[in-house]
């Protein structure tokens, strides 16, 4: 037994390192590539980067090369060369939509085409996963581990670590414990830990609901704003407070509270989206503008928390189509789709149309 980190332990400490503006490296079977976030890193880092050999890229999503009138030859990412000049305040303000309508004049921008972009694609993902703004610096390195050995940098096994980020990472039950809320006196709390180091979910049970029969749930992503701070901006809040509420009249039911934050872009790029929508433009534009998807959510994480508390049918709360289909294709039967149709008002009214219109919320 080796006391050595896991290719999953590696990931969280890789994550960990572009969060605070460290570079990592990735190791492909032949050569591999330096990733630094775009977002975190600092001029004195960037200044390192561009006196070292080889040609630094950086690489952005279609989503976002689209706003920049960028050619993203690689389908779903573009690779910027950056021009002699370039300082942070270009690289960051390519990769942050903050300025675009103060500036936007950006380019021409330069890509590149042809080559192997698998390390680009995965220093995306990376990026991503770490909650940043998906924009990361490349550097080609031929001696990928001899770099990092020189630098204590944190090495990952390419090959293996792309379909693993693709893979729904083990979830642990931590502790359950009783927690008599307003809306039902009668709940336990129960925690769960991805094994990959990642945020913790939460299950609150509310009685003691038969697992033979489907039960009413909701899977809720968590709103700091709308759940905590009662913003006006969603509809997060008053959901979370009626689901608890159905489920309190009736008796039983399971709500789970998942960390996926801003639709699983997490709080800073939620208030991103939020400034982007301040000058016009509407939740999925403000998505795309930032590089993201309309919504980055994992629901399999509901399905597996479901079904490690033993239930395999459900009642579901919602007016989104796409939990519906993910919890049948993870094998979670929905009986019924139950309306949650809350919290409707001056401040939300375009956010909840487009949800409709774009997203195909039932609304």
């Amino acid at each position: 037994m080796s006391l050595a980190p896991d290719l999953g332990e590696l990931l969280a400490r890789a994550r960990a390192d572009l969060r605070m503006g460290v570079p990592v490296v990735l190791k492909a079977r032949a050569g591999g590539a330096l990733v630094i976030a775009a977002e975190t890193v600092s001029a004195a880092r960037l200044a390192v980067l561009r006196a070292l050999p080889g040609e630094l890229d950086l690489t952005i999503t279609a989503r976002r090369a689209e706003t920049l009138k960028a050619r993203a030859y690689d389908g779903d990412l573009a690779r910027v060369i950056l021009p002699g000049d370039a300082g942070l305040d270009w690289v960051q303000s390519i990769a942050d939509p903050a300025d675009d309508l103060a500036k936007p004049m950006k380019g021409p921008l330069a890509t590149r085409r042809g080559g192997d972009t698998g390390l680009h694609r995965l220093a995306i993902t990376l990026v991503k996963s770490a909650r940043l703004l998906p924009a990361a610096l490349i550097l080609p390195l031929e001696d990928p581990e001899g770099f990092a050995q020189g630098e204590m940098l944190t090495v990952v096994e390419a090959d293996p670590a792309g379909p693993y980020m693709l893979t729904l990472a083990r979830l642990d039950h931590v502790v359950s414990a009783k927690v008599p809320l307003r809306a039902a006196q009668n709940a336990r709390l129960h925690i769960f830990r991805p094994e990959d180091g990642s945020d913790e979910h939460y299950a609150i049970e509310i009685g003691r609901p038969d697992r033979s029969k489907p039960v009413l749930s909701r899977l809720h992503s968590a709103c700091f704003t709308g759940d905590l701070l009662g913003s006006l901006k969603c509809d997060c809040g008053p959901q979370l407070n009626a689901a608890l509420a159905q489920m309190g009249e009736e008796g039983a039911g399971v709500l789970l509270y998942l960390n996926q934050e801003g639709r699983g872009i997490g709080l800073a790029n939620k208030m991103r989206a939020y400034a982007l929508q301040d000058q016009g433009f509407d939740t999925v534009e403000a998505n795309h503008r930032l590089g993201f998807e309309d919504d980055e959510r994992d629901f399999r994480l509901g399905a597996e928390i479901l079904r490690k508390m033993g239930f395999g049918a459900v009642r579901l709360l919602t007016n989104n189509p796409n939990k519906m289909a993910m919890m049948e294709r993870c094998g979670i039967t929905v009986a019924e789709r139950v309306p949650l149709k809350v919290g409707l008002n001056t401040y939300n009214e375009r956010y909840l149309a487009t949800k409709a219109e774009k997203s195909g919320h039932l609304l």
